[in-house]
This record gives C-alpha cells, structure tokens and sequence, in this order.
C-alpha cells in the first residue's frame, strides 16, 4: 500500500522560499479554471546564505593544499630457513611458494614478489594498497611460515573488549600482528584465548590482548534490576535526572528504554564513581516505591498515539508537569489501559492531560472513486494544498487502489476539511467521467506520437487525460478521464488510430545512401512531391551518421506498395544518370568548348541531357567531368574531342605494354607519367583501370609531341622488363632465418655478389615456402644457384656433439630455455640437447642440417667464452636513487643490460635507510657504504665497464635555475599544464616554490642530460614569456575617437563586415559604447600604437563620407516592390551595388505602405530614384494586366467569402495567465505583442491578399 504525500504549509514554505501565505474561503474551484499567483508559477530560488555564514578562507591557497599520500605501500618481511613451510630449493621460483603467491595475490590484488636470501631465507616484498598489502601479509604467513600457537588467559569479562564493535577490534589485531585470535564462546566455561601464527606475531597478539584486559581492570561494572515501572522516575522527564547524575559523579548509565522487556540497569566507570551513582539510583527507586500510587484508565487503541506523541514527546511532557508516569500497553497488543503511577495528589491533573491528548485528535474518512483522486488533488497538488494551508493541522492521506480518503488531525478543523473534499467530490462526480479502452501494446508508441505530439494534440483538444500504460507493465488497458463528452470523442479517435495502425504494414527499401540527398532535394522539395503523391505513407531515411542504406516505409498495404515501386523506378533512373567519364583537354580550349556565354557547353548539356563540370580558371587540371547515361555520356565525349580537334591537330594513338608494368611506368602517386606528359607538351597519356588485364595504353595529343611521348614510354617500358625478371624458390621457413644470418649478414652477401633483389615472405603470407628473386636475367640465375646450394646443405641433416662444462648449462636451460629458442630460430631449426640435472655429464648433443650445426656450436662456444670470462663489479649508488635509476617497470635497466649484455642485481631495501639525510644530493656520499646501496654488476669487464657508467649516468642531481617569481604562474601553466609537459618532455622533476616563499629559484632534478636539456628549456620559456609581456606592453596603447552615435551600424556594417575587415586589415581592437554608457559617442580603438592611429584615420574617413551622404524618399507602389526585390533579394542588392546606395523598404503595417528610402551620395541617391522609378513604371503595365485577369478567373464562392468575420480569424488564444505578476502593477505596462515596434519582424512578412515580397511562387 502506497500513500500520496500531501505538503501542509509549513513544508510548503520549506521547498518555494519566498511564497506568501493566501488565504483561500469558500469551496475549491476547478482544476483547470483557477489561476495561479506568479510566485507559485514561478517561485523564486532559495535566499544565499550570508557572507558571513561561510567560512572564510584565506588568501593564500598554496598554503592549504594537502600533502597527496601514497596510496600504494610496500612492506618486506624476511621468512628464516627454519620457519619456511616449503624448503625445496631446486625449485625456487616454480614451486609450491610460486601458486601460494599467485593465488594470494589473485585473492588480494597485491602484488608479491619472492626472493631468496644467501641463508636459504625468504624475502617477501608486499606491494598494494594498505588493507590489501595487510590482508596479503595475514595470508602468506598463515601459507608461507610454519605456524605456532601459544594461550593467554585474561578474564572473561574482558572477551567482548578484545573483540570490539561487530568484531572490528579482533580484525584489526589480527591483521596488525598477522596471526589468528581464537576467542572462545560467552557460554564457554573456558577463558583461554589461543592466539595461532609466527613466534613474533603471537608475541605482538599477547602483549596487545594484556594491555586490553590491564585497561579494564581499572574500571567496574555493575547492574541494577528494579522494576521497569519505575525506570521513568530514576531517568527523569527528558532523561534529564541520568544525565545531570553521570556528570556529577562522571560514570556512566545505561537505562533500557520503554520498548525493551529489561528491567536491568548497568552503570560502568571508575569504582568510587560507579558506588555513588548506584547509592543515588536506588535512594530514588526506594522513595518513588514508598511514596506512588496507581490508577488504570481505558483508552482506544487508535488514541493512545495522540497520549504517547511523537518519539514519546508527550509522556515526557506529562511526566514533567506532574511527576506521574503514564505506561502505554504494547502496540502489538490488544489491550486498552492505560496505568498512571505516581503521588496520590498528582495523579488527578495526569489524568485530565491524558484524556485532553487523547481527544486532540480524530480520524475521519471520506468515501471516492479511486480514479478521482488525482482530480481531488488537483494539479501539482493545488486543491489539497489550498486546504492544507488553511488547515494546517490536518493531515490527508490517499491510499492508491481504494476508494477511502483519510483525514486526521483536531475535531473542527477536520469537520472543515471533510467538507471542503465532499464539496470537490461532488463537483467533480457532476462534470467528470472515465472510459477504459484495450489497444494492442505495441500500438502504444504510435499513439503516443514523436516527443508525444499525437497524445498531447488529443489532450488539448478534448479536455481529456489520458494514461497509457508503461511497456514494462505489459498491459494494453488505455484510460481516458475528463468532460464526458470528450471522452467519448478522445476514445473514438484512439480507436480509429489503433484500427489504421492495425491495416498497416512497413516495407524496408535498399537505396545508396550516395542517393538519398538527390532523393530528398534541396530544402526537401523532392521528397515532398512523393509525400503529396502517396500521403498516407510515411517514408523515414536513416540519420546521414548511421551509414545505413534502409529506407523504411510504413502506412495501407497497397499504398506502400505503389509508393515503393515507384521509388525504385526514381532509383534505377538516378543509377542510370549517375554515370561518368573524364575527358582531358589542353587548356587553351577549355573557352572555345564554353563559347560565347556558355552558348557552347549549354548546347552540348541540353542536347545530350547530361552534366559538365569544367575546372576552374586557376586549377592546373586539364580534366572535363561528364555525367549522366552512359551513351549520352560517350555522345557528349564525342563532341567536346571534335571541338578540340577542330583547333588543333590533335592525334591519338594506342600502345601495347604488358599490364605488369603499369605500375612502376605510372610512379609513386603518378610522377614518371607526369614527367613525360610535362617533358612532351602537355600529352595525355592514359593508363587502362587497374586489374582490367588489358594492355592498351593511350596517348593523345599534337602529332609530334604524341610521337615522342610513344618513344619514351617504349623506352622506359623496356628497362623495366629489363630488370623486372623474377624466379621463385621453394625453402621451409626455419631455414629463412639462417639463409638470411645474423643481422642479414648472409643475405647481403649474396644481394652484393650477384647485385639481385631477394624477396622473403612476410608473416601475413600464404605461401610460407616461397622465396622471390628479382633483377637482371643474368643475376637472378646467379643468386638462384648460390641460394639452392645453401637450401641444399640445409637438408643434408647431422647429428653432432660438443663439450661444455655443467656449470654453465644452467645459462642455456633458464627462462624456460630461451637461449636455445634463440639458437633454434636463428641456425635453422637446429636442436642442442643437454643432460639431465644430476647426470654429472658435459656432452651435448647438436641436431639439424650441417651448416646449421657448425654455426650453432660456434655460436655456443663464443656464449661459454663470455661466461667464463664474467666477472662481478660492485657499483655504489645511495639506495634513495635505485627507484629513478630502475625507470618506470625497470625499462632502463633493461636497456643496460640489453646493450652491454650484463646482468645487474639490486640489493635487498634496507627499510632503516629510509632515515637517512636528504641534505646530501646528486649522489654524493661521505657515509660508510652499506649492503643496501651496492648494485652488483655481473658480465665482461669491459662491458661491465660501460654499464657501470650508464648506471652512474643515471643518478639524479638537482640544479637551481632562476626564474623571475612574477613568471612562475605562466611557466606552470593552467592546472599545472605547462610544467606537467615540461617534466614529461625532458624527463625530469621541476620544483617552484610556494607563493608566499617569493623566491626565484625553481630546482631541477633528473639525469644529467635531461636536466641540462630542462635547463635551457626552461631558460628558453622565460624568453618567451618576456616577449609576450613586451608585446602585451606595445599592444596596450589606446586612442579614443568620438563619432555620433547614429554612424555607428554603419561603421559595423552589415553582420559587422566593415568593422572586422577594419580589425584585421589594422590589427586591432575596436570597442562601442554598451547602451548603459554615458558616452554613447565614444569609440576605443586599441593596438600597436601606429596601428592604432592608422585605423583611427581609416574610421574617420568612413565617418566623413557617411556625413556628405544624404536620405531621400520616393514613393513606389506597393504592388512592385517585390518585383524590385528579386529573388531572395538579389535585383535589390544589385541596384545597390551598380548605384553605391542603400535602400530600405516599408515594414509590414506601416503607415505609408509606399515609401521607400534611398541613403547615398546626393547625386547616386539621384540616379537610383529615377532608375527606381522607371522600373515602377514598366512592373505596374505587368501587375495590371494580372490583377485583371485574376478577378475574371476567381471563383464566385471566393469573392463572396471575403467579408467574412475577421474578429474570429484574429482572435488570440487565452494563453498562459497568472495573478499579481510585476507587469500589473502600478506604472507598469506589459509588452504589446502586436505592436512591430515592441516585437520587430526579421525580413519582409507576408500580409494577407498580398504577393510575397521575393516574387511569385515558381512551380
């Protein structure tokens, strides 16, 4: 069961600040009839609070910015040998230890790594943020470590202080000390605590756990059992008697309230303070049971709400002013006494406040249609509020689905309510009916309409509600509500809506999208002539961003239809249309192909019915488009080349060249063509469409240059088959990489012998075996017959042995074998087998083709030699820099020990060293060296060497750069932007000092490099930020220039074209005076000072022009002025631009609907009314003639219809309309909207019985 909420005038008030209270008599008036006040239309927004509420900050933000702490921590804790769960340590790394981990760190989101310390001890680095790097450590001790148990005995009183609230404090210590706290049962006789874990976390659990129990065994606790009747006299009205009594005697007391069935009190604190308070607590108790007395009174069940109040408010307040203690009988229970105890002589007053509260307040009901109570309520709860603000005191409810109305507060007030809703209810029941009709659920969103443009139209038309129900209510009931009869109208139009929809079916057509603006037509013109001719179908094109080719029609089956082929028809005509060819044709003719006027080209388009379109005058391109039919096309070709061919002698010839050689003749992007058409006079050579297969090429142009274009192309064409001869062979792919060698090495010799190109195939590639030989005849068989005979030797397989010491097979089998991976892939495909772990054997075992394996063993003997040749060199760096020098997830050192084919370790982190002194910078130390600060480099001296130097080249240092403190914002940039970028870009960490520090030193840290690079950087910015303030210094200076207000629009011009050409041409600023202005004369020009002026004189120039020009008017003919017009203005705009004047024409309802302006100089103004003037003259002979014919050829009913009413076609809807508005008081007006001063037009409008402004309508 749902309720509506009704807001009374108190929360009314709350949510529209501002609203003044109304006091509304007599009964409600109807929903749609009564007119809001503007504060209710338009309630203002909440008051802001005063300055003086908010707490200032201050100036200086810098100072307020909190330090960011790190979210992610990294603990390390050490497992000694003799703690470790697993102890396998040939298997470190791969074992039981590595799956624990894993799983953790699934479980967790840490992350975890392992290392294995010279002890056979275990080093385990945490990583995450807190409570998952907590929860990861809890696991891998409990999974990791061997576990240890141990008891502690505390009393079992102190249990529940160990655990805490919900068991948080257990957690926390189990996480702390991670370890696991067995804490037995509160039945459980037992009070051994078992604490389970390392020896240092149950040690840690212990020594908390007796500091918890020592805690409380400073403090006592004691319980009270009295009777519950008399816990309200020990508590006092409000609790006040227990609260003034622990801050007397500082110990604390815990009454159970009225709803909980315990009648003990507990009292906890220190023991001097526990004692008192108990001796006071029972020396009431004993008094109120010597003294109080009680009576039983019976109240109904449905008034003892009204006794107890809200939150009991009115029990305390009884017991306040009298003494006495009333005790309600339980809400779930069915009795109805009510038992007053106290002294004698006060429990007459209790009783007569008790029945007082109890008949404050009556329920009533009231009895209508569940489907009017939205009516009752009104819109946007207008009657109910009326009620509720005149009655404050009275709450209503609704209850949805039944047919009762709830009232309840005092007797008058809801005898007065009651009557005000029966006097809407009646009214309502005389005026108001309901219908209920069942359409199919899919129908609904049709009914509905676009943005519910159908629904909303039969709402306001019929005066109706209607509601259709939610798609996720699966219902199709629809409910009408309103004016009988136009429910009866609404339902009949619903129905008839949902009988069309149900004859109509939708059709999906596949055009080109290419196609649907050419359908759709200019301002869609086109689209519309298919809609009048098929108009019950609705015909929807997919959005242009959809890229969808579904055009969707939908509406009566035979309609679709019809209205389908018809639009397949339009659509193989505009594919048969929309083919084209290009034609190129030297310049020099393209104005002999146009002729005279385009006399030419518009001969050729309308007799071949197609579209030209010529290159413009300054394009380079020679190519004329046409498009249309094919054969209309080819007809239009034949006319444009013979046009050309008259002019010239033009020849054209074809030429024979092997389709494969199309594209190396053609170039990159067409530049050998290109230089033999430049090189040849302009010929047009023109290749067949690629993948054709055809061979013919075409040459066109004058007889002599064509010749020589034919002989070039030849000769070229004849190197390219020269050096364009090719073989294939076939080799498997792991010989690929050893026939091309380390680094190419063996490929390039061949290329270099034989001088041939040789073709491996890609990845992405079919044929894997394939190998293309390219070049010279001569060379390609050479490098054939070197390649063959290695192919050969390649399948020639042996098996080899060689000798290495065990020592060093641990190299090639690590990493899950990747050196012999590499030795695989790189000598082609060769196996190498070594002994197994334990076989004490130095023979291994080499497998594959013979070259293959003599490479493979002289490769393996160069990596032996490395390894034996290794030495270990110790780099000291201070462990505070071995994170920078790592890089972002290791990558510098991987490219260390990539380029010096080194191995570098990083010592353990010493977490002690995180004390050590940040005073000594750029790496230097004076300090003893510690084992945490050694990186160990492993690999050939000289190489160890060189990565000892790229190692010590990436300790950090810091420099000073001074910087002007003024420049300091700039060169950080919007929200940090600039120095972000600087950082990023130069790979280092730039500090600016806080604001109010006024220094001018920024620090710089990083490798050395990048901070001189940073360095220079920097110094560059701050040149630049100074130029800018010198420019900004220059492009300041202002000059001010006084022109009369009405020159202004002029100065502007027309959407501000003379003003912006002004500010660009000069490079300047131009302010006008804002209409608030004083000096509405005054116009700011600001810029480089020369600019400045110079476009001051430029202003005065135009100024002193527009003065000598003079306005005269001239009355036209209203009938012509269209005529005058043009077109979308453009015959007017000429006139203007042929005579240097402007012309403005009467706006619609003016007063002399003649008169017309012309401004300019005196003697243009002249010439433009007397031309002005004769055009009058030679339209009106036009507009005479066709007013006459029109009054013989309109109809009789048409004439006779003229005088019809014109208050009805003028009269104006009632529109919005509120009460009190600001525009009804005093010496206010409101706007007139007729008026075309107040509510200008944008253009010409068009007046009834008037032609348009732009001419007659074109068909």
């Amino acid at each position: 069961m749902s309720s509506v909420a009704v807001l009374t005038q108190e929360s009314f008030a709350e949510h529209r600040s501002g609203l003044k209270d109304v006091q509304i008599m007599g009964s409600a008036p109807e929903d749609e009839a009564y007119i809001p006040t503007y504060l209710e239309a338009f309630p203002p927004l909440p008051d802001k609070g005063s300055p003086g509420e908010k707490s200032g900050e201050p100036a200086g933000a810098w100072s307020k910015i909190r330090p960011i702490k790190a979210s992610v921590i990294t603990q390390v804790f050490h497992v000694p040998l003799e703690e470790r769960r697993y102890k396998d340590n040939s298997q470190f790394g791969e074992g039981e230890e590595a799956k624990v981990c894993l799983d953790i760190m699934q479980k967790t989101g840490a992350h975890i790594e392992l290392s294995l310390a010279k002890d056979q001890g275990l080093s385990i680095m945490v990583t995450g943020k807190l409570d998952s790097v907590m929860k990861a450590r809890k696991e891998i001790v409990a999974r990791l470590q061997t576990q240890a148990s141990a008891t502690v005995l505390i009393p079992k009183e102190h249990h529940r202080f160990v655990i805490g609230k919900n068991g948080e404090k257990l957690q926390e210590l189990e996480l702390k000390t991670a370890t696991k706290i067995a804490i037995p049962r509160s039945d459980d006789p037992n009070a051994n605590i078992r604490i389970t874990g390392t020896k240092e976390g149950i040690e840690k659990a212990r020594h908390e756990i007796q500091l918890i129990s020592a805690e409380q065994d400073k403090r006592a606790v004691e319980r009270l059992c009295f009777e519950k009747a008399f816990h309200p006299f020990i508590a006092g009205a409000y609790n006040r008697l227990v609260q003034e009594l622990s801050q007397e005697t500082g110990a604390r007391i815990s009454i159970p309230p009225p709803s909980i069935p315990k009648d003990e009190i507990v009292i906890t604190g220190e023991k001097e303070a526990v004692a008192m308070a108990i001796a006071r607590i029972r020396a009431t108790y004993e008094e109120k049971k010597r003294k109080t007395t009680t009576i039983s009174v019976e109240v109904k069940k449905s008034q003892h709400k009204y006794i107890v109040g809200p939150k009991g408010n009115t029990l305390q307040e009884i017991l306040e002013n009298t003494g006495v203690s009333v005790e309600m009988p339980p809400l779930d229970s069915a009795s109805e006494t009510i038992i007053l105890r106290g002294e004698p002589d006060k429990l007459g007053p209790a009783l007569t406040q008790v029945y007082a509260k109890a008949k404050s307040v009556i329920v009533a009901e009231v009895i209508a249609p569940a489907w009017l109570h939205r009516f009752i309520i009104g819109k946007k709860g207008q009657n109910i509020s009326r009620i509720t603000q005149q009655l404050p005191k009275v709450h209503i409810e609704f209850t949805d689905g039944e047919e009762r109305i709830c009232l309840e507060g005092p007797t008058e007030e809801v005898e007065q309510a009651q009557t005000q809703i029966q006097e809407i209810i009646k009214d309502l029941m005389v005026r108001m009916d309901f219908t209920e009709i069942n359409i199919d659920q899919r129908f609904h969103r049709h009914l509905i309409g676009k943005n519910g443009a159908n629904i909303n139209r039969i709402k306001e038309q019929y005066k109706v509600s209607v509601r259709i129900p939610q798609d996720s209510e699966r219902c199709g009931l629809v409910r009408i509500e309103g004016d009988p009869q136009g429910v009866q109208l609404a339902r009949k139009e619903l129905m008839d809506m949902a009988q069309r929809m149900e004859n109509e079916r939708t059709k999906d057509l596949i055009i080109e999208q290419k196609f649907h603006r050419t359908i759709i037509g200019q301002k869609g013109e086109k689209i519309k002539e298919v809609r009048d001719k098929f108009p019950e179908v609705i015909i929807i094109f997919p959005d242009q961003q959809q890229k969808s080719d579904i055009v969707q029609l939908r509406g009566p089956k035979n309609e679709v239809e019809k209205c389908a082929k018809f639009l397949q028809k339009l659509i193989a005509e505009l594919v048969e249309s929309s083919f084209s060819i290009s034609v190129p044709i030297h310049k020099q003719f393209h104005k002999n192909i146009i002729g005279k006027g385009g006399a030419n080209i518009k001969k050729i388009r309308e007799e071949t019915n197609t579209k030209i379109d010529l290159p413009t005058e300054n394009s380079n391109s020679e190519v004329i488009v046409i498009t249309g039919k094919k054969s209309s096309c080819e007809a239009a070709r034949e006319r444009i080349l013979a046009i050309e061919k008259e002019l010239a002698s033009m020849k054209e010839v074809e030429v024979s060249i092997p389709a494969k050689l199309h594209n190396s003749l053609i170039g990159s992007k067409g530049s050998l063509v290109r230089s033999i058409m430049e090189d040849c006079g302009g010929v047009h050579i023109h290749f067949p469409a690629e993948g054709s297969g055809l061979d013919r090429v075409t040459i066109r142009g004058p007889a002599e240059e064509v010749e020589r274009a034919r002989k070039q192309l030849l000769q070229l064409a004849e190197e390219k088959q020269v050096n364009n001869f090719s073989v294939e062979l076939q080799a498997k792919p792991e010989y690929h990489k050893y026939l091309i060698g380390r680094g190419g090495a063996n490929i390039r010799r061949v290329r270099d012998r034989t001088g041939a190109r040789i073709i491996f195939p890609s990845t992405d590639d079919q044929e894997q075996e394939h190998i293309t030989i390219m070049g010279k005849e001569e060379a390609v068989i050479l490098a054939q017959r070197e390649l063959e005979t290695l192919i050969k030797n390649l399948d020639d397989v042996i098996e080899d042995s060689m000798i290495v010491e065990p020592r060093h097979h641990r190299h090639f089998v690590c990493r899950r074998g990747q050196v012999l991976r590499e030795l695989a892939e790189e000598y082609g495909g060769v196996a190498v087998s070594f002994p197994r772990t334990g076989t004490h054997s130095d023979s291994i075992t080499l497998k594959g083709p013979r070259e293959c394996v003599d490479a493979a063993k002289k490769r393996i003997q160069e990596i032996v030699y490395d390894l034996e040749s290794q030495v270990s060199m110790e780099v000291l760096i201070p462990q505070r820099y071995h994170r920078a020098i790592m890089g972002p997830k290791g990558c510098r050192i991987q490219q260390i020990t990539r380029e010096h084919e080194v191995q570098i370790k990083f010592p353990d982190r010493d977490e002690s060293a995180a004390q050590e002194p940040v005073s000594q910078e750029n790496g230097d130390t004076d300090l003893t060296p510690r084992k945490c600060d050694i990186i160990t480099v492993t690999g050939r001296a000289e190489k160890c060497e060189l990565a000892r130097a790229a190692l010590l080249a990436l300790v950090p240092v810091t420099i000073d750069v001074e910087v002007s403190y003024d420049l300091h914002r700039y060169i950080i940039g919007q929200k940090g932007s600039g120095i972000r970028k600087m950082m990023e870009d130069y790979e280092v960490n730039i500090w600016v000092p806080q604001p109010e520090q006024q220094s001018d030193i920024i620090k710089v840290t990083g490798q050395v490099a990048s901070v001189e690079r940073a360095k220079l950087g920097l110094l560059d910015r701050v040149k630049e930020l100074q130029a800018e303030q010198e420019d900004r210094a220059l492009r300041s200076y202002k000059v001010t220039l006084s022109v009369d207000p009405k020159y202004h629009p002029k100065i502007i011009g027309r959407k501000g074209a003379v003003i912006s050409q002004i500010r660009k041409e000069y490079d300047v600023n131009v302010q006008f005076p804002d209409k608030g202005d004083e000096q509405q004369d005054v116009i700011v020009i600001s810029g480089y000072e020369r600019n400045a002026n110079d476009a001051k004189s430029a202003i005065e120039q135009l100024v002193a022009a527009l003065q000598e020009m003079v306005s005269e008017d001239v009355r036209l003919d209203r009938r012509v002025h269209a005529r005058i017009i043009g077109a979308r203005g453009k015959a007017i705009r000429k006139i203007m631009e042929e005579f240097k004047v402007d012309i403005r024409f009467p706006q619609p309802g003016s007063e002399d609907p003649n008169k017309v302006t012309v401004t300019g100089l005196p003697e243009n103004v002249d010439n433009t009314i007397d031309h002005l003037l004769n055009l009058e003259e030679e339209y009106m002979l036009s507009v005479t003639e066709t007013e006459t014919m029109a009054a013989y050829m309109k109809p009789p009913s048409k004439t006779m219809g003229t005088g019809g009413n014109d208050e009805d076609s003028r009269a104006l809807a009632k529109g919005f309309v509120v009460r009190d508005a600001p525009w009804n008081a005093q010496g206010n007006k409101a706007p007139d909207v007729s008026s075309a001063e107040e509510f200008p037009t944008f253009g010409s409008g068009i007046t009834p019985k008037q032609t348009s402004a732009w001419g007659p309508k074109k068909c």
